[in-house]
């Protein structure tokens, strides 16, 4: 009968709001903690089958179904620490509780949007509540390895030791210096001109490479040949006192310069002397071995016709752009993450070197992710499959080190639904209240 049904609905009502009442508890609640999603409850309406022109309704009453706001995002909170993490954008930071790492290809998908990472004795980054961060571990030049995106299994907990040190072998080098004009004219003593420039070792070591520039002289009266003789020695490539072969020797380049008016003292050709690396005209470097073949340096001379090379120029010799990476062995002192993901380690050499990379965490789903504790998801059949983005890439913002992100909650919009909430919930109870009257003048009937 329809006066049992408005009993049922008005239990119904009293439970729909129940259920509102313990989501905006949570809101509330967790309206000062970083990365909380807010929780909203709709109702739906039940309606049971009637027959038309029956004269008689049976009310069905309510359901409620609550789902979380993943897709929401929370005002980033500046911070003063490095290692405090969020998100501008769509994307999460990959994670595992600290209890089950170890083969990562085997663990079930865990994200979170922000988190205070720290290292713990193990220099293992981590939170308070046992999230461990996952990064893909960087090769030693800094360069990251190709990674399977659609799988945890490249990915490794983040490893900051703060007691580490690190060396930065030299690769590069820019030998700009301006040559006497002069010294190839005729009568002229053809004096080599030497210099020494220090380049770092695979080990940190100091080594030096020694350069002499010899002038050719010229043999013709009031005439000059522009024409000098490189030879580059490396200190950590020895002579082998068993032969007579200058074993020091790694580079012989004949450089011939320009006395044009257009393009004068710049670089006409560089030409190497048989059995030494080839001179590239496009770049204006030359690749030559150290470290008895252990290493390599890509030396700058400069381009034909390029005023920042070698030049030839004026009667005095001048060191005007020697330039190198490279560094001595140094100790960390900073570890910061840019917008892109790259964790950078900070030596006090100056050397900075990337050592991971953070992926950002995708699906197409986000509000159905399953939600778990500390503020944390996982995949579910209703988020879809997940994909790992480098971030600022496809649909993924960016990471942003010194901040977190704040609640999503709107403590005055959830006071107003509270308030909504106690209203809807003594209407359904004065429903059952009204409803227990009639049954009892039911009763009274019968009397």
């Amino acid at each position: 009968m329809s006066i049992s049904s408005s009993l049922n609905a008005g239990v119904s009502g009293l439970a729909a709001n129940a259920t509102r009442l313990s989501t905006i508890a949570d809101n509330i609640s967790n309206s000062s903690t970083f990365g909380y999603k807010r929780v909203t409850t709709d109702f739906e309406g039940m309606v049971i089958n009637q027959a038309r022109g029956a004269g008689v309704y049976s009310a069905g009453g309510v359901r409620a179904s609550t789902s979380r706001l993943v897709d929401e995002r929370g005002t980033l909170i500046s911070t003063s620490h490095p290692l405090d993490l969020a998100i501008s954008g769509r994307g999460m930071l990959p994670v595992a509780p600290s209890v089950s790492v170890g083969d990562m290809g085997k663990q079930p998908m865990m994200m979170t949007t922000t988190g205070a990472f720290r290292p713990d004795a193990d220099g293992v980054l981590r939170t308070d509540s046992g999230l461990v961060l996952l990064g893909w571990p960087a090769n030693a030049d800094g360069t990251i390895p190709v990674m399977p995106r659609d799988t945890l299994g490249g990915l490794q907990p983040v490893i900051i030791n703060a007691n580490q040190t690190a060396a930065d072998p030299t690769t590069k080098m820019t030998l700009g210096v301006n040559l006497p004009a002069t010294a190839t004219d005729y009568g002229e003593p053809g004096d080599a001109i030497p210099t020494s420039i220090e380049y770092f070792g695979n080990l940190g070591t100091s080594e030096l490479l020694s350069v002499t520039f010899t002038p050719t002289v010229s043999g013709v009266a009031g005439t000059g040949t522009n024409t000098w003789t490189v030879e580059i020695r490396d200190s950590a490539t020895p002579n082998d006192p068993a032969t007579t072969a200058d074993e020091s020797l790694i580079g012989r380049y004949e450089v011939a310069f320009s006395d044009g008016k257009t393009g004068g003292g710049t670089i006409v050709s560089v030409t190497p002397a048989p059995g030494f690396p080839a001179y590239d005209s496009t770049t204006g470097a030359i690749s030559l071995p150290v470290l008895e073949g252990k290493g390599s340096i890509d030396i700058t001379l400069g381009r034909p016709g390029d005023q920042n090379g070698m030049t030839q120029l004026s009667d005095t010799f001048q060191q005007t752009n020697i330039t190198k990476d490279g560094s001595p062995v140094g100790n960390l002192t900073a570890v910061e993450v840019d917008e892109n993901g790259y964790i950078r380690a900070t030596y006090d050499t100056g050397f900075i070197r990337t050592v991971y990379q953070i992926p950002l965490v995708d699906v197409p789903n986000p509000n159905g992710l399953t939600s778990l504790n500390n503020q944390t998801f996982q995949v579910s059949p209703t988020s879809g499959s997940f994909f790992l983005w480098d971030a600022g890439d496809g649909p993924t913002g960016s990471v942003v080190g010194y901040a977190r992100e704040g609640s999503t909650t709107d403590v005055a919009a959830e006071l107003t639904s509270l308030i909504q909430t106690q209203r809807a919930y003594s209407s359904n109870a004065k429903v059952i209240q009204t409803v227990d009257e009639m049954l009892q003048e039911t009763t009274n009937i019968k009397r």
